[in-house]
């Protein structure tokens, strides 16, 4: 067995590229994309279908907290205070997003 096809797949997940990777991408305006979004719901779709839970709450972890991401940058990083509009939606998004994925994984069995 030849580690070095496995050594030379791994050079490609180093931080450094990984992040060129996202920058070339643009993340930021993909949430914006309706392909992108189309094609995120037929997954998640398909998913729930099939009852994919994991593939489901990627899916819904991944375009929410993209859209959470593009939200809070498009509103600005500045804070004015603790109730700050942003940082409420922020914090209140990221909250929702992560009890729906402990849903999908932890507590629905059927």
């Amino acid at each position: 067995m030849d580690l070095s096809k496995a050594a030379d797949f791994l050079k490609h997940l180093e931080t450094e590229r990984v992040i060129a990777f996202l920058q070339e991408m643009n993340v930021g305006t993909l949430i914006h994309n309706p392909w992108f979004l189309g094609s995120m719901g037929a997954a998640a779709l398909i998913a729930l279908l099939m009852h994919w839970r994991l593939l489901l709450a990627t899916i819904l972890g991944i375009t929410g907290f993209s859209w959470l991401l593009s939200y809070t940058l498009q509103q600005g990083t500045a804070i004015d205070g603790p109730a700050s509009q942003t940082l409420l939606v922020f914090v209140g998004g990221g909250v929702a997003l992560i009890m729906v994925i402990i849903y999908l994984l932890f507590i629905k069995t059927e």
